[in-house]
C-alpha cells in the first residue's frame, strides 16, 4: 500500500490555529502571567486571521483526511461566525480579569483550543471526527469554566458542566455504536448513501440516531438537557458565560443540522418528532422559567434556551429554507448576544460586578448610552421589529409554515409574546424605576467598540440584510447540494 498525503488546503484555518496556540503556549510559558494582554491580542488576530483563511476557500465541496474532514460554503459560513463570536469574547474578557485577579495567559489560548475543537465539529465528516472535534472543545470549555479558583460558585459550575458533559459524551458515543452496530459504517456519505439506496432502517438504528440527538441537545442546552445551563451560566465568570453563550451553541448547531441534513436526511421522519419535542420544551421552559429569575445570568441562560428552541424550529422543517432561516437567527443571536453580555460586564458600582436585575433600576439616568444599548438588545431579543431579532424568528417560523408545521409556529409565537415580558420588564426597570446604585462610567475601550458595532448592526440590520441573507442561502444550498 502506498500512503495518501491528505488535501491539507481545507483545514488550513484548523491547522492554523493549532499551530497559533501552541505558540502563544510558549510564549505564555516563558513570558508569565504579566504578558496576558498581549497574548489574548494575539489570540485575537489568530482568529480573525483563521476566519479570513476560511473565507478564502471558495466554492465547491471538498472531502479530505481519508472522508473525515468535509469543507464546503457551509463550513465556511459558520466558521466565520464562530470566529468572530470568539474574537469578541477574548476582547470582552480583557477588562474583567484585569479587576478580577484572573488575568492569566492560559486564558486566551484555552478559548483558541476550544475555537479549534468547534472548526473541526462544524467540518466533521464522520461520527469518529465529531466526537474528537466535539471533546476538543469541551475539555478546554471544562477548565474556563471553573478558571476563577477562588470561587466555590466557579469550581461548581465547573464541576457540573464537567460531570454532565462527560454524561452526555456517553450517550451521544452510545448512540453512534449503535449507528455503526446497524449501518456498518461511521462515514457521513456513506451513511447517506446507503439510506439514499433504500436501505432498511431497522429500529437499532433509531435509537442510535436518537442517543447521538440527546448529546447534541445537551451541547446545544436544548430541553430536556438543558439542566447544567443555569447553573454554569451564573457561576461561571461573566466573559466566559458570554463565550458559553456564542460561540459552542452556534458550533453544535452546526454540527446537529451537519449530522441530520447529510447523513440522515433519508431519515427525516424518524428524527421529526424528536426535534419538534425538543423545539417545544426549549420554548416553553426558557419563555416561563425566565420569568421567575433575579439574577441576570440566569435570566440569560433561560433565554439562550429559549432561543435554541427557536433555532430548532427552522431545523425541524427539514428544508433548505429551514436551515436558511437557522443560519440567519444564529448570524443575528451572536450580535444580540454578545451585546447584551457586553453590557452586563460593563455593569459594575465602585468596581463591584452588579448581577442581579433590581440593579438596572434607573439606569437611564445615571448611564443614557448604557440604558439605550441594553433596550435595542432587549427589543431585539423579544423579536420586535425592526430589530434583527425580528428577521431570525420570521424566517424560521416562515419555513416551518411552508412544511404546514402550524403548531410548531404557533407555538413559537406564543412563546415570543411570553418571553416578551421578561425582556420588556428590563427596559421597564431601566426607563421608570428610580436609581438605586451609580453604574461607573466604561473605562475599557474593547468594551465600548463592542457595544457600539453590535448595538448597531441590531438596530440596522434591516438596512443592508444582503451579506447575511445570501451567506446563508449559500450555505444551506451547498449543505443539500452535498
Amino acid at each position: 500500500m502506498t500512503a495518501v498525503f491528505p488535501d491539507i488546503w481545507p483545514a488550513l484555518p484548523e491547522i492554523f490555529l493549532a499551530g497559533a496556540g501552541m505558540a502563544l503556549l510558549l510564549i505564555g510559558v516563558f513570558r508569565g502571567d504579566g504578558f496576558t494582554r498581549p497574548v489574548s491580542y494575539f489570540a485575537v488576530v489568530a482568529m480573525l486571521l483563521a476566519a479570513i483563511l476560511a473565507m478564502g476557500y471558495g466554492t465547491g465541496r471538498v472531502v479530505t483526511f481519508n472522508g473525515m474532514f468535509v469543507m464546503d460554503a457551509f463550513g465556511v459560513f459558520m466558521k466565520v461566525l464562530v470566529l468572530i463570536a470568539a474574537a469578541l469574547s477574548v476582547i470582552l474578557s480583557l477588562g474583567f480579569n484585569e479587576r478580577e485577579q484572573m488575568a492569566r495567559f492560559e486564558y486566551p489560548i484555552l478559548m483558541l483550543f476550544a475555537t479549534l475543537g468547534m472548526l473541526m465539529m462544524i467540518s466533521a465528516n464522520d461520527l469518529i471526527a465529531l466526537y474528537v472535534g466535539l471533546e476538543t472543545q469541551s475539555l478546554a470549555l471544562y477548565v474556563i469554566a471553573a478558571f476563577r479558583r477562588d470561587s466555590a460558585k466557579s469550581s461548581e459550575a465547573g464541576l457540573k458542566y464537567f460531570v454532565l458533559g462527560a454524561l452526555s459524551s456517553g450517550m451521544l458515543l452510545y448512540g453512534a455504536s449503535l449507528v455503526y452496530g446497524f449501518a456498518g459504517t461511521t462515514s457521513f456519505d456513506k451513511i447517506a448513501a446507503l439510506f439514499a439506496g433504500g436501505a432498511h432502517v431497522s429500529p437499532g438504528l433509531v435509537i442510535g440516531l436518537v442517543f447521538v440527538l440527546a448529546g447534541l441537545a445537551f451541547k446545544v442546552s436544548a430541553a430536556p438537557f438543558h439542566m447544567w445551563t443555569p447553573d454554569v451560566y451564573e457561576g461561571a465568570p461573566t466573559p466566559v458565560t458570554a463565550f458559553f453563550a456564542a460561540a459552542p451553541k452556534v458550533a453544535a448547531i452546526a454540527l446537529l443540522t451537519r449530522v441530520l441534513v447529510e447523513p440522515f436526511g433519508h431519515l427525516s421522519a424518524q428524527w421529526h418528532q424528536v426535534l419538534v419535542a425538543a423545539s417545544v420544551l426549549s420554548m416553553v421552559i426558557g419563555s416561563f422559567a425566565a420569568i421567575m429569575q433575579t439574577s441576570i445570568k440566569r435570566m440569560m441562560a433561560y433565554s439562550s434556551i429559549g432561543h435554541v428552541g427557536y433555532a430548532l424550529v427552522g431545523l425541524a422543517a427539514g428544508t433548505q429554507d429551514g436551515v436558511r432561516g437557522v443560519l440567519i437567527y444564529m448570524a443575528l443571536y451572536i450580535a444580540m448576544n454578545i451585546g447584551a453580555f457586553a453590557v452586563l460586564l460593563s455593569m459594575k458600582a465602585k468596581g463591584v460586578m452588579l448581577e442581579e436585575i433590581k440593579d438596572f433600576a434607573g439606569l437611564s439616568k445615571t448611564n443614557p448610552l448604557l440604558a439605550a444599548t441594553m433596550a435595542i438588545f432587549m427589543f431585539s431579543m423579544a423579536g420586535i421589529p425592526p430589530m434583527a431579532g425580528f428577521f431570525g424568528k420570521l424566517y424560521v417560523f416562515l419555513a416551518a409554515i411552508a412544511v404546514q408545521d402550524y403548531a410548531l409556529a404557533v407555538i413559537g409565537v406564543l412563546t415570543s409574546v411570553v418571553g416578551a415580558f421578561y425582556y420588556l420588564r428590563i427596559v421597564k426597570i431601566m426607563y421608570f424605576d428610580e436609581p438605586t446604585v451609580v453604574v461607573d462610567k466604561i473605562d475599557d475601550d474593547g468594551m465600548t467598540g463592542i457595544l457600539v458595532v453590535t448595538s448597531l448592526f441590531t438596530l440596522l440590520f434591516f438596512v443592508a440584510p444582503a451579506p447575511i441573507m445570501n451567506g446563508a442561502a449559500a450555505a444551506a444550498a451547498a449543505l443539500f447540494a452535498g
